[in-house]
C-alpha cells in the first residue's frame, strides 16, 4: 500500500505543480518583472549578479531570456518541486494515517498539507521573508540562507512536536482542549525562534513598498497553491486507492 500511496503522490505533486505553474506565470511573474526592472534601472542593468540570468556579466548575449524562465524553466522547476513534496507527503500520510483523528483519507492529506505549508512557507516567511532577486548584499547570501533553513528547521520541528503532544493529551483532556495545547506550543516554540534569530533586513530603502509586498505575497500564494493542490489531490487519489485495496495500510 505504501508504494501504492507514493506512486499517488508522486502524481499529485506533479499536477499540482502544472497548476502553481499557470498561477505563478499568471500573477507571479508581473511583480517578478517589475522587481528587475526597478533593480535593472537602479544597477546599471544588474541586479547585483545574484539572479536574472537573462544578462552576463561582460554585457553578452542572454544566456536564458527572460521568456524561457518565466516559460519552460519555471514550469520544470514547479513541476519537479510538486513531484517532490507529494512524494515527500504520500510516505508521511502513510506513517500517520490511522493514528490521527478519524477524518478519512482527504481530511488527512488536507490537513498534512496545512501543518506543511504553515511550517515549511508561512511561519519562516514572517522572520525572513521572501525578497525579488538580486535585492540584497551578495556578500551576505550564506549567513541569509543559513538562518532561513534554521527557521525552517525549527518550525517544522515546533510543528512535529506540538502533534505529538496533541496526541498525547487528546485522550485525557479531549480532542479539543489537546488540539489547543498543541497549537500554543507551536506559536511559543516559533515565537521564541523568532525573537532569537537575528533580524536581516537587506532591501534598500529606496525600493517600491508596493512592489516588494506583490512580490511577496505572489510567492506565498504559489506555494500555497501548491500545497493545497498536493492535498485536495492525493486525498482523491489516496481515498480511492485504499477503497479499492483489502487492507488500509
Amino acid at each position: 500500500m505504501v508504494g501504492r500511496l507514493f506512486l499517488r503522490g508522486l502524481l499529485a505533486g506533479a499536477l499540482a505543480g502544472f497548476i502553481a505553474f499557470g498561477f505563478a506565470r499568471t500573477f507571479g511573474e508581473p511583480a517578478l518583472d517589475q522587481a528587475i526592472a526597478f533593480e535593472a534601472t537602479h544597477s546599471g542593468g544588474h541586479s547585483h549578479g545574484e539572479t536574472d540570468l537573462a544578462h552576463d556579466h561582460a554585457g553578452q548575449a542572454p544566456e536564458v531570456s527572460r521568456a524561457t524562465q518565466a516559460g519552460i524553466g519555471l514550469m520544470t522547476v514547479t513541476v519537479l518541486f510538486g513531484v517532490a513534496l507529494g512524494g515527500l507527503l504520500s510516505l508521511v500520510f502513510a506513517f500517520v494515517y490511522g493514528r490521527m483523528p478519524a477524518i478519512g483519507p482527504r481530511g488527512t492529506a488536507a490537513l498534512l498539507a496545512l501543518a506543511a505549508f504553515l511550517s515549511v512557507n508561512l511561519v519562516p516567511a514572517i522572520k525572513y521573508p521572501p525578497a525579488p532577486p538580486g535585492v540584497g548584499d551578495p556578500d551576505t547570501i550564506g549567513f541569509r540562507t543559513v538562518v532561513y533553513l534554521v527557521m525552517v528547521l525549527v518550525s517544522i520541528g515546533a510543528m512535529a512536536s506540538s502533534v505529538s503532544v496533541s496526541r498525547s493529551l487528546m485522550a485525557r483532556i479531549g480532542v479539543w482542549n489537546g488540539a489547543l495545547v498543541g497549537a500554543a506550543l507551536f506559536v511559543i516554540v516559533v515565537a521564541v525562534a523568532h525573537v532569537l534569530l537575528p533580524d536581516i533586513n537587506d532591501v534598500p530603502t529606496n525600493f517600491p513598498a508596493a512592489v516588494l509586498w506583490d512580490f511577496r505575497v505572489a510567492v506565498l500564494s504559489v506555494q500555497l497553491v501548491l500545497w493545497a493542490g498536493i492535498g485536495l489531490i492525493f486525498g482523491t487519489l489516496a481515498k480511492r486507492a485504499m477503497a479499492s485495496s483489502p487492507v488500509a495500510h
